[in-house]
This record gives structure tokens, C-alpha cells and sequence, in this order.
């Protein structure tokens, strides 16, 4: 019996990773992410291709939303199979789950008040995807497995997880299929880094697959150079201190605000800026911090040094971790320049607001952008250099330098994607591409084909193919 893989989520767009293989006997999932982008919000709540109680086993790739944010929707409706993620996945999933939770139970118990007042129904369910209760339920399921350990999953099928490096954790996962006297290899890239990135070690090579399924969430475009960051980081700081200002940073919990601490520490330690109070004002990202203390075995060698060095990026002076709502208020009253990095990092809610609302109107203050800013958020709009901005209801004038450093990506660019790709020996028997946008999957599947000759397809949702 040929093995089958199902392309559930993911595809020709690029958040709710989600694949479904069956091998003989076998049948199991890599990832169960969540969908994030508006229009596809409603397959969130669709039923899953299979019954969720016939699924063995979920192999996650890393800790981000969309790449594990459905597995308490999973176990909510029968899933009671393995949760297979490396030991930092499964310790970050558990802080992503549980705020994941907590956000919905608000947001719904919101709308239902909203649309009870309105006298109206929104397009979906007035109650939360899944609940705390349910990732109690999910959490107890995970099972760790360390980098480059073959773990068995059923009969016929060995799961090998490599290190990705694209946040604390990542893995791309090699499959070996076995039965009827035949033997398949699949590799799953999940979301793949960058090379000479600070923190993590590079993406690992890839052994010769006969099928790869590969993100191309950049695969159509390059990244800015992320060696210009340092000096960046430290004219805008400088610049800032000197007019007397606040530097206000929107940043991701998970990767972006440990690389800024990394980036900060480093310009303090060589004296290209003057010390400097510096606030991480997001308890996600603070705890998560302390996932990264927990795993410096993922370091790579340069953060090993500072390490040893007694010089951690997680703890240096001037670093003040702000937990509690009360604390985050405080920094309304400082009077003297400051780093402030919150969430989110797109400036779509959490505390970001809160300090924009306080310094976007105020010329010696920067605003400083580090990630991408999806379109019809508050964050696009402030790059795109409006003249005015709505928050928390209030018009506020944008008075404050907009700054933004383009090379912090943990994303794999075209060139990195190609790079990966470069290690193989022998040509794979086919590229599935997944995992961006549309047309960015489909020009870097005609980039791949022109450069290396590969059989690249871009499947649509639900698509199955056979591996034979």
C-alpha cells in the first residue's frame, strides 16, 4: 500500500502548517498550526480530514502559532495520540498554548457581549477555539526527543527532528517510510533560519530525500544584511539618548526580542553605546526568556563564549524584566532615556500600545520597527508613514522618528532556502512548496525548477499526494 500525504493546511498560503500521512497502518500528522490570516480564519473551526481519535501521533516542528496552535482543538475533539517536539518546542508550545487559550476565552466572551448588544451573529462560533482546560488536557501528551535521536512512530515509520535554526527548538523532520519491501525518505523543512544568525546554530544539512515538503514563506525575495545590524542599532540608540528620548521597539515574544537583548548586550560590551536601562515589557516573551536560559545547549558557539564570559544577552545590567500591568505603567513616568521592547510585534495589541500611545507624539522619541508589518495593522501603517494614528480611540499625531532595521528576519530568504536545498547528492523525486503566500510559492517553485532541475509542484488545500 503506497503511502499518502494530505496538504491540510499551509497550502498556497502561509500559516496552519498542517500534514496528513498515512502509511499502511500509520496514521499521523506534522503540525497542527493555526490559521492566522483573516480570510482563512474560518478553517480554524472546519473538521478535521479524519477522525482526530484515528491519528497516532503529532510530530511539531516549533513552538510558533501557526505551526502548533490547533493541537487543543485536536485533543477537544478526540486526539489522545504522542506529541512528539524537541524538549525547547514542547517548554515554548506550553507558554504559546496557554496564552493562545487565554486570549480566546476573552475575545469570545467580548464578542458575545457585542453582538448580544448589537442584536447580531458574527461569521464565527461566540466561543473560544478551545479553552485552558483543553491545553491541560494537550499538555500532558508531548513527548521530547533530542536532535538527530530516530524515534519510532508506528510500525514502518522513523521520525529523525534537525536542527532548523530558525527559532529555539525548530527542526525540520526526516521521515523513513518502510513496508512492502519499499522505502520512502520525506523531509519536512518546517521554517527554516538563516546562516550566521546570533544565538542558534545554522540550519542542519539535509540527507538526499526522496520527497521534500519546504516552506517559501520568502522564497520569492532576499533579506536586508544582517550585518548592518549593530551599526544600525547603535545610531538610533545613540541618536535617541541625545535628544533626550525613549526607544520604542515592537517585538515578537518568541526569537526577536531574545536576538534584540543579544544585539543590545553586545553594543554594551563593546562601548559603542552608554549604559542604558533597557525594559523587556512582555511577560510571554519573559518567560520564554527563560526557556532560553534553560536550553543553552542550543547555543551556538559564539553564545557559548559570551556564556562562559559570564556576559549573558538574558541578564545584563540594566535589563529589567517588567511582569505585572502596574509595573508596565511605570514606565509612562520615566525620566530618563530607556529601550522599551513589548508585544506585539506588529503593534495589533498587548502593551506596545500603551508605550506608543506615550512617545509616538514625542519628536525626540524613535520608534523603531524590527519584523514585518502586515498589511491593515498598526504597525504597517505607522512604516507607511501616516500622519495621524488611532489608539485605544485617541488620534495621536505622529511626531516621533519612525525607524525600521530590515535584517532581523529568522525566516530563510530564496538564496537561504537554495542553500539548503545545495546539500543534496542526488535529485529528490519531488518539491512539494508550502508554506507562503501564493504567488511567492509558485515563483520560487519556477526559481528551483531554473536552478536546479527539481520537479517542484505547489499543492492547493486538501491536495493528496502518493509517495511511491
Amino acid at each position: 500500500m503506497p503511502a499518502t500525504l494530505m496538504f491540510s493546511g499551509a497550502a498556497r498560503n502561509v500559516t496552519g502548517s498542517r500534514y496528513l500521512l498515512q502509511a499502511d497502518s500509520t496514521r499521523f500528522l506534522v503540525d497542527c498550526g493555526m490559521y492566522q490570516e483573516r480570510h482563512f480564519l474560518y478553517r480554524n473551526w472546519e473538521a478535521f480530514p479524519v477522525d482526530p481519535g484515528s491519528i497516532e501521533a503529532v510530530l511539531v516542528t516549533h513552538a510558533h502559532l501557526d505551526h502548533c496552535g490547533r493541537l487543543p482543538r485536536l485533543v477537544a475533539l478526540g486526539f489522545r495520540g504522542r506529541i512528539i517536539a524537541t524538549p525547547a518546542t514542547a517548554d515554548i508550545a506550553q507558554i504559546i498554548l496557554q496564552d493562545a487559550a487565554k486570549l480566546q476565552e476573552e475575545d469570545a466572551a467580548y464578542k458575545k457581549k457585542r453582538h448580544q448588544r448589537e442584536g447580531r451573529q458574527g461569521p464565527f462560533p461566540e466561543e473560544p477555539l478551545y479553552t485552558m482546560e483543553d491545553v491541560d488536557k494537550t499538555l500532558p501528551l508531548f513527548e521530547t526527543v533530542d536532535y538527530d535521536t530516530p524515534v519510532s512512530i508506528g510500525p514502518g515509520v522513523e521520525a529523525t527532528f534537525r536542527d532548523a535554526g530558525h527559532v529555539l527548538g525548530s527542526s525540520a523532520i526526516r521521515l523513513n517510510i518502510t513496508g512492502g519491501g519499499v522505502s520512502r525518505r520525506v523531509v519536512f523543512s518546517g521554517d527554516l533560519g538563516r546562516w550566521n544568525r546570533p544565538i542558534l546554530e545554522d540550519p542542519e544539512p539535509l540527507v538526499s530525500p526522496d520527497y521534500i515538503v519546504m516552506e517559501s514563506t520568502y522564497g520569492d525575495r532576499t533579506h536586508g544584511d544582517p550585518h548592518t545590524i549593530p551599526d544600525e542599532l547603535a545610531e538610533i540608540i545613540n541618536s535617541t539618548v541625545k535628544a533626550g528620548g525613549h526607544i520604542v521597539i515592537p517585538s515578537f515574544a518568541l526569537q526577536r526580542a531574545q536576538e534584540l537583548l543579544y544585539n543590545l548586550n553586545l553594543l554594551l560590551i563593546n562601548g559603542r553605546i552608554k549604559p542604558i536601562d533597557v525594559y523587556l515589557d512582555s511577560p510571554m516573551a519573559i518567560r520564554i526568556t527563560e526557556v532560553f536560559k534553560r536550553h543553552h545547549e542550543l547555543f551556538d558557539a559564539d553564545l557559548q563564549k559570551l556564556m562562559n564570559a559570564h556576559h549573558s544577552p538574558f541578564d545584563f545590567p540594566g535589563l529589567k524584566m517588567t511582569q505585572t500591568t502596574e509595573e508596565s505603567k511605570e514606565l509612562n513616568f520615566l525620566k530618563k532615556p530607556a529601550v522599551i521592547i513589548a508585544g506585539s510585534g506588529m503593534c495589533t495589541g498587548g502593551r506596545i500600545k500603551h508605550h506608543l500611545a506615550n512617545n509616538i507624539s514625542r519628536p525626540e522619541s524613535t520608534i523603531l520597527f524590527v519584523g514585518y508589518q502586515a498589511d491593515n495593522t498598526l504597525g504597517r501603517l505607522v512604516v507607511n508613514g501616516v500622519k495621524n494614528v488611532r489608539i485605544h480611540g485617541i488620534s495621536h499625531p505622529v511626531k516621533a522618528r519612525i525607524a525600521q532595521i530590515g535584517g532581523f528576519s529568522a525566516h530563510a530568504d530564496r538564496d537561504d532556502l537554495l542553500r539548503w536545498l545545495s546539500t543534496l547528492k542526488q535529485p529528490p523525486k519531488k518539491v512539494f512548496i508550502t508554506h507562503g503566500e501564493e504567488k511567492a510559492a509558485l515563483n520560487f517553485a519556477d526559481y528551483l525548477k531554473e536552478k536546479t532541475g527539481y520537479d517542484a509542484a505547489v499543492p492547493h488545500y486538501q491536495e493528496t499526494a502518493v509517495l511511491e
